[in-house]
């Protein structure tokens, strides 16, 4: 019974799309940065379902939430039913803060063998544009709580330990926000340093000339993803 909801799956994922692609037997979930829809991340779900994947596009709100609250109401129970479904891998592909929320739900959760992990712009160690905002009134109301756990001395950030999943990381160099980059030492993207995305974990890294809204819709970004699913590193050869 399983693999034929497996087969149905698969099979209803590749309508509208490219039907000639390998059916494989894995899923990626997307996930959208602060103040973001999941529309968003449209362009690349769609280049991933073109692949055969099984695609779970998720969308959020921050108001009244955390990083931790987002963490167990928006992936626990997508992740627990694609495990019953049986799929052999869970990869993960992020922007911004949602890179965040996965590394929160991975302190304490696993995924299957082989799953891996693309965070686009990530704020791993913060944004010293939150640092500058943080006490903001109307940052206060835009983002809630949430934005104080951006900040570059965040206490949820400090304590969040190495996860096993292979992670590739791409950040942005490019602004359009020449204010914001002046709170923002050595090359940053407009909101987050380049220096602040990266982790001692990750596999493999890379920077492209993409601001931090736009990096989600870059055609050499959302290949990139795809062969770092595909293959657990980026293909350096291409960005050369």
């Amino acid at each position: 019974m399983r693999n034929i909801i497996i087969a149905v799956l698969l099979t209803l994922n590749l309508v509208s799309h490219n039907l000639n692609a390998e059916i494989i037997n894995e899923s990626v979930i997307l996930l959208h940065g602060l103040g973001d829809v999941k529309l968003s991340m449209l362009k690349l779900e769609n280049a991933l379902k073109d692949e055969g994947y099984t695609t779970k596009n998720i969308g959020y709100f921050t108001t009244g939430e955390t990083i931790e609250s987002l963490a167990e109401k928006k992936l626990s129970k997508v992740i627990e039913q694609y495990e019953k479904i049986g799929f052999e891998k869970i990869h993960f592909v992020t922007h911004s803060m949602g890179g965040l929320i996965v590394r929160y739900y991975l302190q304490a959760n696993d995924l299957p063998m082989g799953s891996r992990i693309v965070m686009l712009s990530p704020p791993n160690h913060g944004s010293e544009v939150a640092d500058h905002f943080q006490e903001s009134s109307f940052y206060k109301i835009l983002v809630g709580d949430v934005g104080k756990e951006l900040t570059t001395d965040s206490n949820i950030l400090l304590e969040l330990k190495q996860i096993v999943p292979e992670i590739g990381i791409i950040a942005g160099n490019k602004s359009s926000n020449p204010y914001f980059s002046k709170l923002i030492p050595g090359e940053d993207d407009g909101r987050v340093a380049v220096d602040n995305t990266k982790l001692i974990e990750m596999k493999d890294f890379m920077v492209v000339p993409s601001t931090h809204l736009t990096i989600k819709y870059n055609d050499e970004v959302i290949q990139q993803t795809v062969f770092f699913l595909k293959n657990g590193k980026f293909n350096h050869l291409n960005n050369e």
